[in-house]
């Protein structure tokens, strides 16, 4: 099943069963799904109308595995096409070159046969027969498809005595099928790579003992032994030894990555230099690459808008050109009296002209292409439509942090107010942060943690209670019976805090300036808005701190932008793509991370249904969107663009699962990729369907003048491209991310 005319025979076959509530048929994988109530249909009644469809199916329990292309050409049908070749060969010799070598037989039904005719009858029964067939299951379901047409061409040539046509149509047509065959193989090529990247044996230790057993026997919970050069069998956490780990199966990230206790690894990543033991987190059927390699299998599930277009258009265009060719046969005899030989030929010509073949696999291979391509470089994109759509989109928001920032975040200053101690200030921040998940917590409670144990004071034990989340704006909950309240300045200006008042800071630690002292050594008051205004121009993110009554002090947060983001952003606008950052954090931070990158335009102090509304405004403005960003703080956002984009989704559940377009690595190069693969996809299928019509077009003006024959119908009409589409469409695999000077290895 390699086309989506054979798509929908199936389709018709097992649809027609009464019990069946869905079919899902992916002519470029090879494979249908099917979803039946098992009360009125079992399995094999379903395999039993894929066979009157004219196909063999075998279930898929785990996962596909397709074969070498090279296969094709060893299979009954190659065989045969091959000894009808040789057989319409010699028949060509006996009629064309030698014919006083070429007896007569006998006399059939007030024809007369030579041994070139015999030869010609065999060849076209030898080669036709696997087209023949599934022209009768065509019949059979009502589908005016390729296989039916060129049974009605094998049929109708041979019974009007031009058994050299019938020959000729059934030899060319089923190397056409087996060229294209072969052709749809190595575009799986890429996919049977993907599916290759898990190991199929692991090393696991079970009662003091290290036994190899088969990956998928693997239990959640084993350990799970990986030497240098191995590859990891499934997801995990080390639990004990050291190794670079290359994870450019996953990620595409070019340089391995250190891993140690305590961190994540993926199934199908390769240790390079030392010894793991991890921890099973995940079957082999349920890892992440396991999760990729099935997205990309339903990646064809969503037809782009070119690929509805073309069905469309093959809708339309089929039954006409075969009404063409009708009339062609019968109209020029019955009317004007002219010879029926030659009208026959030409109306069959115009009839295999009609197989719309070519142009209606040219998406469908295309996008197989270029998602798999995608995929072996660390970008998942969940459908066509998405591959089609990201080259469509004419804006890219951006998320700031954990995306153009590395998401790092760390405490570059404490700021006491009021005369409070700067340990005291951080320690109350951390208590409360605690509970929260959020990065900047996560900071906070770090420093808190690191200051504890460097100065072996150890954590204040305070009790937390009524923990409570404001959205976009921070956190508050009650230390020993008193409210406190940690985040933004807007926290505290919603609750009547005046922020402009003077109250006197003190250089509180690591980073902070020191006060402005009067002449008379004294500590002049600062009023707190200069304090946060004065953080906010370095680049950082301030967090106030402080009870329902006042404020205790104020700690900076400070998050570097990745290396490749200005690199990143510099490319995307050189390709006409227009990047607005859209961040939570305030305007200082917002503005000094987007002139660093090269952002000209950004929206600060955004709350997530804002961001939600800008990504609106922008669509309304631009058209189409595109965002990228974590894929969980952003979610609202991610799934009301035009395209999702999450990014470091490598073992993260909820990107992967929501997301339009995964990267799987925190890599900003793969962005410019992504816009690239899919503008040159678009290009290429544009050029496939264009091209494709243009031919026969061309084609089928020429038939009626006897300028074309059968012979070029099938060759170029046909065959040659099928073979143009599918060998163009292989040419997105050649695109691959770039990376920039400065960050080469």
């Amino acid at each position: 099943m390699d086309c989506p005319s054979c798509a929908g025979k199936v389709r018709t076959s097992v649809g027609a069963l009464d019990g069946v509530c869905e079919v899902d048929t992916r002519p470029t994988s090879g494979t249908v799904s099917v979803e039946y109530d098992p009360r009125r249909v079992s399995e094999s009644d379903v395999r039993d109308r894929i066979a009157a469809a004219g196909y063999g199916a075998t279930p898929v329990d785990e996962e596909l595995r397709f074969g070498s292309p090279r296969e094709v050409w060893r299979s009954a049908r190659g065989l045969a096409t091959l000894v009808g070749a040789v057989l319409v060969s010699a028949g060509m010799v006996l009629h064309f070159l030698v014919p006083a070598a070429n007896p007569h037989l006998f006399d059939l039904v007030g024809r007369s046969f030579s041994a070139s005719h015999v030869l010609f009858v065999a060849s076209a029964a030898l080669a036709g027969a696997p087209i023949l067939r599934n022209g009768y299951y065509s019949a059979r379901t009502r589908s005016l498809d390729i296989d039916f047409l060129m049974s009605a061409g094998i049929v109708a040539s041979v019974a009007t005595h031009h058994p050299f046509e019938g020959a000729m149509l059934a030899v060319l047509f089923s190397i056409a099928q087996l060229l294209e065959r072969f052709s749809m193989d190595r575009a799986r090529g890429s996919l049977r790579e993907l599916m290759e990247l898990s190991p199929e044996t692991a090393t696991v230790r079970r009662d003091g003992r290290e036994l190899t057993v088969p990956a998928e026997a693997v239990a959640v919970g084993e350990r799970v032994i990986v030497r240098p050069g191995e590859k990891v069998p499934t997801d995990g956490v080390v639990r004990e030894g050291t190794s670079a780990v290359d994870q450019a199966p996953i990620t595409g990230e070019s340089l391995p990555v250190d891993k140690r206790e305590g961190e994540e690894v993926y199934a199908g990543t390769i240790s390079t230099d030392g010894y793991l033991e991890v921890e099973a987190t995940s079957e082999a059927g349920e890892s992440t690459i396991a999760r990729v390699v099935r997205m990309v299998e339903d990646a064809e599930r969503e037809k782009t808008e070119r690929e509805q277009f073309v069905d469309r258009l093959a809708g339309v265009y089929t039954p006409i050109v075969v009404s063409a060719a009708i009339a062609a046969m019968l109209v020029p005899p019955l009317v004007f009296g002219a010879p029926w030989n030659t009208w026959f030929l030409r109306g069959l010509t115009l009839l295999v002209i009609a197989c719309p073949c070519a142009f209606v696999i040219s998406t469908p291979v295309s996008v197989v292409s270029g998602i798999t391509s995608a995929a072996r470089n660390g970008v998942l994109i969940k459908s066509g439509r998405d591959l089609e759509a990201v080259g469509e989109t004419a804006v890219l928001a951006i998320d700031k942090t954990g995306t153009v920032t590395t998401g790092e975040l760390s405490v570059t200053d404490v700021v006491p107010l009021s005369g409070t101690d700067g340990d005291e200030v951080l320690a109350r921040a951390a208590a409360v942060e605690r509970r929260s998940e959020h990065p900047i917590a996560a900071a906070i409670v770090d420093e808190a943690r690191d200051r504890a144990a460097a100065t072996g004071a150890g954590t204040p034990d305070l009790g937390v209670d009524g923990f409570e989340s404001v959205a976009g704006r921070g956190v508050l909950a009650e230390l020993d019976g008193v409210t406190h309240l940690v985040g933004k300045p807007a926290l505290f200006e919603d609750r009547g805090f005046d922020l402009g008042s003077d109250r006197t800071a003190t250089d509180g630690g690591r980073g902070a300036n020191p006060v402005v002292g009067g002449r008379d050594g004294t500590v002049r008051p600062i009023p707190v808005d200069e304090t946060i205004a004065r953080l906010e121009r370095e680049g950082k993110t301030v967090v106030l701190v402080g009870t329902g009554e006042r404020l205790l002090g104020a700690i900076a947060i400070a998050d570097e932008p990745r290396r490749e983001a200005a690199w990143a952003v510099s490319t995307l606008r050189e390709a006409g793509v227009r990047v607005v950052m859209l961040t939570g954090d305030n305007e200082g931070t917002a503005r000094a991370v987007a002139g660093a990158v090269g952002i000209e335009e950004y929206r600060a102090g955004l709350l997530p249904e804002e961001k939600l509304a800008e990504i609106r405004r922008l669509e309304a403005e631009s058209g189409h969107v595109a965002m990228v960003g974590d894929g969980v703080n952003d979610a609202p956002a991610l799934a009301t663009a035009t395209v999702g984009i999450a990014m470091g989704a490598a073992g993260t559940d909820t990107a992967l699962e929501t997301a339009d377009v995964a990267l799987m690595g925190d890599d900003l190069t793969r962005l410019p990729y992504l816009y690239r693969l899919s503008r040159a996809s678009n290009g290429v299928i544009r050029q496939n369907v264009w091209s494709s019509l243009g031919v026969k077009a061309l084609l089928a003006l020429g038939a009626p003048f006897g300028v074309v024959t059968v012979i070029h119908a099938v060759v170029i009409g046909d065959m040659g491209m099928s073979l143009a589409v599918t060998g163009n469409a292989m040419r997105l695999s050649r695109v691959r991310p770039e990376t920039p000077d400065e960050l080469s290895p």
